[in-house]
């Protein structure tokens, strides 16, 4: 069979992929990978990066070009085809991982490496690679006898099959919920926009009248425009159930059990490599010491917001009352009437905002202020190959117009897609016999798309949310790092990986900024100063709510970690609502599932670690905060962010290059004063 995935080629070849393909690649890469190691091992007694670290790294390499668009078609255009041959993948990865991480012999030849005197003379990556190596020996169960061993594999086994049977319930659940709508009073308040999107959709399904469903846009303008309070109730409902034991799909694609056993799986390894519980193994490669620093981080900042959110709260039910007569404020009513409000104290309508975002303006004006910033110069390539006809394929150019990297876009949401937005890393930097191997990234979200002939058009969160993506493509693709294991976003501190995608959000909210990516989507006509004046007034338009919702996510993954007790089980919900009655403002009602649906921390890698994105924010608002001072293009402060941060990957310790940077290690200050907060 000619497979596409073993072809020596610098990027995917998308059409030619086949699910019959994914298999015979991955057992011939897995076979070829372990031959590699055997015969590094077998061939030396003296072992160097030469002789070992970087033929396996090579090998490795290899592999990991072949699955990562297997796993990235995977959440793009998923088929019960390709699910059931990603899904037989899993296990021979999970085998292949644990096998070396409790390979004696490696473990031994790495040791070798870090005692010899050659050491010193590595380049401070290739220490830090050899350095994460013997760290991650001793995460994978290097030193546990042979039973536990195997039961340390059967585990890492089970784990990954339970994330990804969590994914699969969440993307069913969520496509399998849709509302056809024949009388148009129904969707009264929705805007013209939404409205166009849910005859689109219903035209794609050959129906008449309107079809809304749970992908994020159309859920999002149901919630926030509907004037049908039984509508959104009803959509809530089935948004805030999916993959659960209540709801419309009640017990179909329950994610209950998976999670119960997700959270004793992740304490018995955790127990096994002799910690006490998930969380502490979790922050054994983060930059926070010890569980109780990070939740007296959260807690510290919840209190510091707690009584800006409490007041917030009430204003919103003030509001609902007086001008709308509903005193009892449900779930189902926040975002309405926080848009109603919106609208009424600041005179700023979303979908206003939204006509001066047309996607391709956005994209243009964020390249924009990249080559203004650090000197780039991206431009699209018309020819490749592709999984769906709207992904878009650039490349970078750095100041000295060398190429950098390449990235795909992939722009809308659409059925069979994963939820969310993500960047991914397709290929990664490395130093080969005779060039680089450039990074290539993925960067996928999932915004409304173009309808007839009105462009797609951002809400200006949806604008931050491709400045943030971008800002962690940025960190894969700027590598100057040559050396695979710490290039990129490899090697990078979990709660310092988030930096490079916030720090690029505060551009979104400046004026000098928003100028390159605004423009009327019929007239061209720049954002208007007296709407921008709006939309900075109403920046922190209930800041203190959100940022009370994050910390309750972040706490709660946190606490079920770190307290989960074997003969009580997860108590997921009794944990969540001991999380809410001490941070939160805003009670959900009983048959809420939010846990059911937080692919982030059971399916995604931020297992007690969601924190991240708070401590992330930290960092961030400080490192922008230079830039506040200096001006928001002042390129001295770009290169410095670039050389320090960006380029580094995660050759160095996260500290150590935010203190090269700014100069001193990070305050809370700037992160509460961007978000009006008052300490």
């Amino acid at each position: 069979m000619n497979n596409p995935l073993l072809a020596d080629s610098k990027l995917p070849l998308f059409p030619q992929i086949r699910a019959e393909h994914v298999e015979p690649a991955i057992d011939e890469l897995l076979a070829n990978a372990r031959s590699v190691v055997e015969k590094c091992l077998q061939a030396n007694s003296e072992y160097t990066w030469e002789n070992l670290v970087e033929p396996i790294a090579n090998a490795e390499d290899r592999l990991s070009k072949a699955w990562s668009p297997v796993s990235h078609l995977n959440s793009v255009v998923n088929s019960d085809e390709l699910r059931e041959a990603y899904n037989a993948c899993l296990p021979k990865l999970s085998e292949y991982s644990t096998e070396m991480g409790q390979n004696q012999g490696l473990y031994k030849a790495y040791q070798q490496i870090a005692s010899s005197d050659s050491f010193a003379a590595l380049a401070t990556a290739q220490q830090k690679i050899i350095n994460n190596a013997l760290r991650d020996f001793t995460l994978s169960g290097i030193g546990l006898d042979e039973d536990k061993q195997q039961r340390y594999k059967a585990i890492s086994l089970e784990q990954s099959n339970l994330a990804s049977k969590y994914e699969e319930n969440l993307m069913d659940a969520t496509n399998a919920w849709k509302k056809h709508i024949t009388d148009e009073l129904e969707l009264t308040g929705l805007p013209p926009s939404a409205l166009a999107q849910a005859k689109q959709a219903a035209e794609q399904e050959g129906l008449e009248g309107w079809l809304i469903n749970l992908q994020f846009p159309s859920y999002s303008a149901v919630m926030t425009y509907a004037d049908n309070r039984e509508l959104r109730q009803e959509h809530y409902q089935a948004f805030a159930t999916r993959a659960s034991d209540q709801g419309p799909d009640a017990g179909r694609w329950d994610n209950t059990d998976i999670m119960e056993q997700t959270l004793a799986l992740r304490h018995e390894k955790a127990q096994l490599l002799g910690f006490n519980n998930y969380a502490e193994l979790s922050l054994a490669a983060k930059m926070a010491d010890k569980p109780e620093d990070v939740i007296s981080f959260l807690e510290d900042l919840a209190d510091k917001s707690w009584r800006q959110g409490r007041k917030d709260l009430a204003e919103l039910r003030e509001f609902a009352e007086q001008y709308y007569g509903i005193a009892d404020l449900q779930s189902w009513d926040m975002s309405y009437y926080s848009e109603k409000m919106r609208q009424h104290f600041y005179q700023l309508s979303q979908e206003e905002v939204k006509t001066y975002f047309p996607a391709n303006r956005v994209l243009a004006g964020l390249f924009t202020v990249v080559e203004r910033l650090y000197g780039l110069q991206i431009e699209a390539i018309s020819e490749f190959d592709s999984w769906h006809p709207d992904v878009q394929f650039f490349q970078i150019h750095d100041k000295n117009g060398n190429i950098r990297g390449q990235f795909y876009l992939d722009l809308y949401a659409r059925a069979k897609k994963r939820g969310g937005a993500w960047m991914d890393d397709c290929v990664g930097r490395k130093r080969t016999e005779n060039d680089v191997q450039l990074p290539v990234a993925y960067l996928t979200c999932n915004f409304t798309p173009p309808t007839g002939d009105t462009p797609a058009l951002l809400t200006h969160d949806e604008v931050t949310t491709l400045f943030h993506e971008f800002g962690h493509g940025l960190h894969h693709m700027l590598t100057l790092v040559d050396h695979l294991g710490v290039s990129g976003i490899n090697g990078v501190e979990w709660d310092a990986v988030e930096l490079p995608s916030q720090f690029m959000e505060n551009w979104c909210w400046e004026q000098d900024a928003l100028v390159l990516m605004s423009g009327h989507y019929q007239t061209g006509e720049p954002l208007p100063e007296d709407l921008f004046a709006k939309m900075l007034a109403a920046k922190n338009f209930q800041a203190g709510m959100f940022m009370l919702r994050q910390l309750e996510f972040s706490l709660f993954d946190f606490k079920i970690h770190h307290e989960y007790d074997p003969t009580k089980g997860g108590r997921i919900y009794e944990i969540l609502d001991q999380v809410r009655n001490q941070i939160a403002v805003i009670k959900p009602p009983h048959f809420n599932r939010f846990a059911h649906s937080f692919s982030h921390i059971f399916a995604g890698g931020y297992a007690a670690g969601y924190y991240s994105y708070k401590w992330a924010e930290v960092l961030s608002s400080d490192a922008f905060s230079l830039f506040e001072e200096r001006g928001i293009f002042d390129r001295d402060t770009g290169d410095a962010f670039l050389t320090n941060i960006l380029e580094k990957g995660g050759s160095q310790n996260a500290m150590d290059l935010f203190v090269q940077f700014r100069g001193r290690k990070p305050t809370i200050d700037a992160l509460l004063r961007h978000n009006g907060i008052n300490a």
